[in-house]
């Protein structure tokens, strides 16, 4: 008598299967849950550069870019590149600043700015910002 050990083919063709199955239910949920890490994220990140632009305006009495901060060490050079999936954008005139947190590709659905009152706000670019909220403030 033979006793043939393992698995046949139509069994593991069924656990594939259900794999499969279980893979596309579960990734739509992981990239949703990924991007709200990261719009959550931009917005820490831009409360972040507010507290770094009050330090760096009480020791120079203006605002600065992101190379003036790099180059204080009040933030690091990870701010020149994206950062959790976006990228960070400072504008300085004269006595202002804006600071722009812009999603790169499918990474975030929002963007968001903050100037100087601190308070982070959805942008002000319609299709990227939740319907009605353009220039809101994000809570």
């Amino acid at each position: 008598m033979k006793h043939n050990k393992g698995f046949s083919l139509l069994e593991l063709l069924i656990v594939v299967a259900i794999i499969l199955i279980i893979a596309t239910i579960a990734i739509p949920s992981l990239l949703k849950s990924r991007q709200a890490a990261n719009e959550s994220a931009a917005v820490a990140t831009l409360k972040t550069l507010n507290t770094v632009q009050i330090t760096y305006s009480s020791t120079g009495g203006n605002f600065g870019t992101l190379p003036d901060l790099i180059r204080e060490r009040l933030l690091d050079e990870s701010f020149m590149n994206a950062k959790s999936g976006y990228r960070y954008i400072v504008t300085v005139s004269g006595l202002d600043y804006t600071a722009e947190a812009v999603p790169v590709t499918n990474s975030g659905r929002y963007a968001y700015y903050s100037t100087p009152d601190g308070v982070v706000r959805y942008s002000m670019i319609a299709t990227l910002a939740p319907s009605g909220q353009a220039g809101r403030a994000v809570h």
